[in-house]
């Protein structure tokens, strides 16, 4: 199975669609730092720096999965929620690409803002498009907690195919006992430079991360979000102001703070992969991803529903 994600980023849905079986023909992304971290990690990948908008799309016609993170910024509570009057909003881009590509199947992801009741009419318009152009078009809203990730990070997934697999999709079922804490996620990483106070501290963290922000490029360096997400830091034990350049030392005394490879744990990427570009840069990379355990489950069922379409045309013809 082959797919195209556009506004990929870090790469955190694409390692997720390919542990899920997927191979890229193409990674749009506009950001030189996420480009970088992409080459980085899978050089072999087709990553092409530049707008969604602007892309020669002909090559993509038929792709078994159409998949992107846009923008969150004009859906999100903790902006004006201009919707489709927001400059950034590219959902509308992609109904073109759509349009143009027809894959196979689609899977965009978003804020938890877009399901509230002022996008309805919004959401109604690109779901009447969709069906117009043949497709199933279905909303989920998913707690990355349930599939391994050690936060709350709620995520609404898209998804939209041909009736004919539609008909054999079923979400990814939430796995309670997936559920890891932070402070386990983190016990070996807060004391790898030997700080005593490592395992009381992960006693203390005995819960999943409040959602993790990757900040805005029009504002400051990087911290772990508002006051509000800073006291829930706070409640576990790390300091919210900001992050290290490296775990506490041996005589360290208070509340640490997280380190990007920490904070990419948390966000459930892989331990080998690497982020390019300075603290700040690298930061924001991991804090605006989609968890790659999330997208390998939705990637994961969206396989089956193929699988399953094919077995049944096999049938078929047979008969």
């Amino acid at each position: 199975m082959d797919c195209v994600e556009l506004c990929a980023g870090a790469g955190g849905q694409a390692a997720g669609l390919h542990a899920a079986g997927f191979a890229p023909i193409a990674l749009v992304e506009i950001d030189k730092h996420a480009c970088d971290t992409l080459r980085a990690n899978r050089p072999s990948w087709n990553i092409i720096q530049g707008d969604i908008a602007e892309q020669d799309v002909a090559a993509w016609r038929g792709v078994d999965l159409l998949a992107g993170g846009f923008p969150c910024p004009p859906f999100s509570k903790a902006g004006k929620q201009l919707g489709e009057a927001d400059e950034r909003n590219l959902f509308d881009v992609g109904l073109d690409i759509v349009d143009a590509a027809r894959p196979r199947a689609i899977m965009f992801e978003n804020v938890r803002g877009i399901l509230d009741t002022v996008f309805d009419d919004y959401r109604g318009r690109v779901m009447k498009k969709l069906q117009g152009m043949g497709y199933s078009v279905s909303w989920r809203l998913l707690n990355a907690s349930d599939f391994g990730v050690p936060q709350l990070r709620p995520r609404v997934v898209f998804v939209a195919m041909p009736r004919s697999i539609a008909r054999h999709f079923n979400w990814p079922i939430p796995q309670d006992e997936q559920q890891q804490t932070v402070g386990y996620a983190l016990l070996d990483l807060m004391a790898a430079n030997r700080w005593s106070g490592a395992a009381l501290w992960a006693n203390r963290a005995n819960d999943i991360a409040p959602t993790i922000v990757g900040g805005s490029k029009k504002h400051g360096g990087p911290d772990l979000g508002p006051t509000r997400a800073k006291k829930a830091w706070a409640s576990l034990g790390v300091d919210g102001g900001g992050i290290a350049d490296s775990a506490p030392s041996d005589g360290f005394v208070g509340m640490p703070r997280l380190t990007v490879r920490m904070v990419a744990r948390l966000q459930g990427f892989p331990d080998a992969w690497e982020f390019c570009g300075k603290k700040t840069n690298a930061y924001r990379q991991v804090g605006n991803a989609f968890p790659p355990p999330v997208a390998q489950a939705v990637a994961s069922s969206l396989a089956a529903a193929f699988e399953a379409a094919a077995r049944a045309r096999r049938r078929r013809t047979a008969a």
